[in-house]
């Protein structure tokens, strides 16, 4: 058998390389010139010979990253998909881009951050209708493959959709400490005061107040002052945690949206034009795999992501500022 013109390391480079058109077409039309270069069908073969396996992300990512430090983040983005009717791993899902429900694919990500690097060790894509896992059963399986896998993390963050009583004991049973925001109904209960919405429990700023969460038991409360002016409630198991250090752990955690907007800016993971179930899942996984090594070298060179991928096309830029083609001819 002949060995595949293309694999999955040449699409990844394309990815990369490519400034807004991902299509096996316009990959074809770029390749280097020689004459056996692949056609535009051998980048289609790939997306559907592959079998998505979150595994090989991993086995890539270990290389960049410390299991005995820093912090894991998890999230999820809905990669927007407005005008595809009949994507297979399409639903309804709430966008915070549009502050609105939309048609989309989401993406669920485990994240490890020293708070300067941003390296994602594993993700799932929501699939209900096929696999009947809900977002906290997918939040289940990463924190206890990541267990599995040798992580010691400073701190477990996440979003109050995933703080859930359920949740944090997991995360109390694997060994580690959390911080996640509460959502203003939770149900706490201040100095043997009896339960009341954290919202009412008149909680005040500063350092945190150690109360008794309903059905885990003691944690630590911040109310912070949001940007719009709203409170926000933020919940550690760690008690002895500052204000002060609930705020770099929140600023490490930031960094997961940093990396849900490169993935969508520099990685063009909305950007695929297939519709079936492996060539997309395909797709997404090769793009996160891309966004791996354009981290290495943003760690490397010390620039930003935007920069890396700016300085892919300067050239070209350059060389057509040099001699350009398209010039205003007289037509008459």
């Amino acid at each position: 058998m002949n060995p595949p013109k293309v694999t999955d390391e040449d699409y990844i480079n394309f990815i990369i390389a490519t400034p807004r058109d991902v299509t096996a077409t316009e990959a074809g039309r770029v390749q280097p010139e020689s004459k056996d270069a692949p056609a535009h069908d051998a980048f289609t073969r790939p997306l559907s010979r592959l079998e998505p396996d979150a595994e090989t992300l991993w086995e890539e990512a270990k290389t960049q990253i410390d299991l005995q430090s820093g912090i894991l983040v998890l999230d999820d983005s809905t990669l927007e998909k407005p005008y595809s009717e009949f994507n297979a791993l399409v639903y309804r899902h709430w966008s915070g881009k549009q502050k609105a429900v939309v048609s989309g694919i989401n993406l669920i990500t485990l994240l490890w951050t020293d708070g300067d690097r941003a390296v994602p060790i594993d993700y799932r894509v929501f699939d209900k209708d096929r696999d009947g896992k809900t977002k906290n059963d997918h939040f289940a399986e990463m924190l206890m493959e990541a267990s599995e896998r040798g992580f010691h993390p400073d701190l477990v963050c996440f979003d109050s959709w995933y703080g859930s009583v359920e949740n944090l004991k997991l995360v109390r049973a694997l060994g580690w400490h959390f911080l996640t925001r509460l959502k203003f109904n939770r149900q706490i209960n201040v100095n043997r005061s009896g339960l009341q919405a954290v919202s009412e429990a008149g909680l005040c700023g500063g350092d945190g107040t150690v109360v008794w969460l309903k059905g885990f038991g003691e944690i630590k409360v911040f109310r912070v002052r949001a940007t719009d002016g709203a409170a926000e409630y933020w919940a550690t198991s760690l008690q002895k945690m500052s204000e002060a250090e609930r705020m770099g752990f929140a600023k490490s955690s930031w960094r997961i949206e940093m990396y849900h907007r490169s993935l969508k800016q520099q990685c063009l993971i909305e950007r695929a034009q297939c519709r079936r179930f492996r060539p997309v899942l395909n797709h997404i996984g090769l793009c996160i795999r891309a966004f791996v090594r354009l981290e290495s070298h943003c760690y490397r060179e010390r620039i930003s992501w935007i920069q890396a991928k700016t300085s892919i096309v300067r050239d070209a830029v350059r060389a057509y500022l040099s001699n350009p083609r398209y010039l205003l001819l007289p037509t008459a």
